[in-house]
């Protein structure tokens, strides 16, 4: 018999359909020589330290670091995981065969790794790796199985992860709880949940700090149209109120037009953090809202596998998308111009070298049916973004006006969409927001009155952050960046998993270290003590997080091993104990 393990019982459901095993058993289901059974998640867990030393049940400064000499996993405390567990051991101790058909990511690996290792399976094990869950994609995977061997690295970084976790984890909260904590107050210290609140503290700090300073900028406007003087913004008002003098009175004369037509690609499919983005941005979604919803949108076989950190598709895919965009219904008029003609094929949509276990999230072609309001919202804006990269590019025109009043020189630019291409594809109301204003025709040497005026401004604070923001923000280290080229290359160095950034920040709002006015997130009280508190910047900074994360894909890729990583970590602690317990 072969035995199919599944990450949750709608996966297997769907897995058993395909496979022929229809007959309902006690945490199973049967048929045509298949048993597919299922977790709930995790079912393990790394054991606690008690679990390893009774005394290190009670919390004592003299106990730390705690780490234990060998790492153990045990099942947690839930009677449903408990009996669902033991069903599985007799599965697989009666098996010939095993198939992993956990999430094809990391978290999966571990879960169904832990599983098979507590119930002691010593029957050969293959994998099933699959993108989405459309009965083509499943018969795909099941003929083209492969050897568990193949994922041992993808094993190990995960579980280097979680005992990383563990070891700064515990000693990390029970030593600035018991140094510093007071009235019973847990302080609670994480490898990823600390950075990003300190990034968080780190913005109101620099918000609370800002002193507004003034500054005045030169403006005119000619012909309904505002231009900026060249050498406009002055910290002092006399040295503007001298040119506002200057260009007083006499006719203001174009000096130059200037026109660059140029072309905007479509753009980029979506990775997990930036539909993330995109859904706080547009719905105020949170990340774990968005997170959910398209999880949801994966098991009813709308989109493919949503916990990926790439933008771009394998070359594989590309004889796949006709049949995915015939399959789009609702999407007729958008598809329609598509239809009957090759496909661009560009680098920007398709490419291997930037895709590792999983393509970016697209649409399967599989009907949508009994969508709540809200997941139909995120299968939307992945649908058109998937019908937009084939699209044609948008075609645009920037002009340059230039003019001179007297010896002061001004400028203004303005763009002009020559053809929607793309644009076509989103609301008329998304494209107007990003659409600047057409300018007039302008003759060269043509003048006439204007309206200078020196404008007074003050400086603003940053902004807080938002969701939106503060993903990005764990995505590049806290890096402050726009272009997408750069994006990709920080993030190797990001902090946390596209797949558990949502649950980080959610955790930093359970624990009240941060709060939530509108879009914006500020920290509590609590949140900025906890930072103030923390001198060592090993535990807040980003940057040093993020090389953390770049070592935990390094393992992945081979090229680092895990037991470094975790020497590494271990000795970070100890140095940490030694130099908090040291503090005055």
């Amino acid at each position: 018999m072969i035995v199919c393990i599944a990450e949750k019982p709608s996966v297997a459901r769907e897995i058993a359909a395909v496979l022929g095993a229809t007959k309902k058993m006690d945490g199973y289901l049967e048929g045509n020589g298949y048993q597919v059974t299922w977790t709930f998640g995790h079912l393990c867990t790394l054991k606690e330290p008690h679990d390893y030393n009774p005394q290190w049940k009670v919390w004592m400064l003299s106990a730390l670091p705690v780490i234990p000499p060998r790492f153990g996993i045990k099942l947690i405390d839930n009677e449903t995981y408990l009996r669902q567990f033991e069903i599985i051991k007799t599965l697989m101790h009666n098996a010939d065969e095993i198939i992993n058909c956990g999430d094809a990511g990391q978290e999966g690996e571990l879960i169904q790794r832990w599983v098979m290792l507590k119930a002691g399976a010593k029957c050969p094990v293959r994998r099933l790796w699959i993108s989405s869950l459309t009965e083509e994609a499943i018969r795909e995977g099941f003929s083209a199985l492969r050897p568990e061997s193949d994922f041992r690295l993808l094993y190990e970084a995960g579980l280097a992860r979680a005992i990383g976790d563990w070891i700064l984890g515990i000693n990390a909260t029970r030593l600035y709880t018991l140094r510093y904590a007071a009235n019973r107050q847990v302080l609670s210290i994480g490898r990823v949940q600390t950075p990003t609140l300190a990034l968080i503290v780190q913005r109101q700090a620099e918000i609370d700090n800002f002193v507004p300073a003034p500054y005045w900028e030169l403006k005119t406007v000619y012909r309904d149209v505002v231009f900026t003087a060249k050498n406009g913004k002055f910290d002092r008002k006399e040295d503007g109120e001298r040119l506002l003098e200057e260009v007083s009175g006499k006719d203001f004369t174009v000096a130059g037009i200037s026109e660059k037509k140029g072309k905007e690609a479509p753009p980029r499919l979506f990775d997990l953090t930036s539909l993330q983005v995109e859904c706080n941005r547009k719905y105020a979604f949170s990340a774990d809202t968005t997170l959910r919803l398209v999880q949801s949108l994966y098991e009813k076989k709308v989109v493919t596998y949503p916990r990926v950190d790439t933008t771009f598709l394998s070359e594989d895919i590309y004889p796949k998308v006709p049949a995915i965009l015939a399959g789009m219904k609702g999407y007729e008029d958008l598809v329609a111009p598509l239809k009957g003609r090759k496909l661009p094929k560009s680098k920007k949509v398709f490419d291997n070298s930037k895709v590792t276990d999983h393509h970016a999230i697209i649409p399967t072609g599989v009907s949508a049916a009994n969508l709540s309001p809200d997941e139909e919202k995120v299968r939307d804006l992945v649908a058109r973004r998937f019908i937009a990269a084939f699209y044609p590019d948008c075609e645009i025109s920037t002009t340059t006006v230039t003019g001179n009043a007297g010896t002061v020189s001004f400028r203004t630019v303005g763009k002009q969409i020559l053809k929607q291409g793309w644009r076509t594809v989103f609301p008329s109301r998304d494209r107007s927001q990003e659409d600047t204003p057409v300018l007039p025709e302008f003759a060269e040497g043509e003048c006439g009155p204007h309206s200078p005026e020196l404008k007074e401004t003050w400086t603003t604070p940053p902004k807080p952050y938002t969701e939106a923001t503060l993903l990005r923000a764990m995505e590049t280290a806290g890096k402050l960046v726009d272009d997408d080229e750069l994006r990709d290359a920080l993030k190797e160095n990001g902090i946390g998993r596209p797949s558990t950034r949502a649950a980080i920040i959610e955790t930093l709002f359970r624990r009240d270290y941060i709060r939530k006015e509108r879009k914006n997130l500020y920290p509590t009280s609590t949140g900025i003590r906890l930072i103030n508190t923390i001198h060592e910047e090993l535990l807040k900074s980003a940057e040093l997080t993020g090389q953390w994360e770049r070592k935990l894909r390094m393992i992945e890729n081979g090229t680092y091993r895990a037991s470094d990583f975790l020497d590494e970590l271990k000795s970070m602690v100890r140095k940490i104990v030694i130099s908090v317990l040291s503090e005055s």
